[in-house]
């Protein structure tokens, strides 16, 4: 509920920022790619300036979803191991459990036979 709350009140301001953003900046803005000649219209896209904006925050949520994934690799490696690990122990636990009971239960059979 707490995380609800939390979201409701980081992510409304956001989405109200980035409409105030793209009601302000939707004049036409042409990005070159070519540094050497500008106006070559080959390496170049013209598109309202709040397109942009949203590529660059998309580009950012992206990027940073990518990093945080790669840097925790190393935990969700760990993460597997100790699970094929403790999927293993408990087989063997099993397995000595079912022993201990064919013990025990031949254990009891002679003494019930007197």
């Amino acid at each position: 509920m707490i995380k609800r709350v939390v979201n409701i009140l980081v992510l409304i301001p956001v989405a109200i920022v980035l409409i105030v953003l793209s009601v302000a900046n939707r004049q036409p803005v042409t990005l070159a790619l070519n540094p050497f000649r500008p106006e070559d219209s080959v390496l170049s896209v013209t598109a309202p300036f709040f397109v942009y904006l949203f590529l660059a925050v998309i580009f950012g949520l992206v990027l940073g979803a990518l990093i945080t994934w790669f840097t925790q690799g190393k935990y969700r490696k760990r993460a597997r191991i100790e699970a094929h690990e403790a999927v293993k122990w408990h087989g063997e636990a099993e397995k000595h459990r079912t022993r201990a009971e064919a013990i025990a239960s031949q254990a009891v059979l002679p003494a019930s036979a007197k």
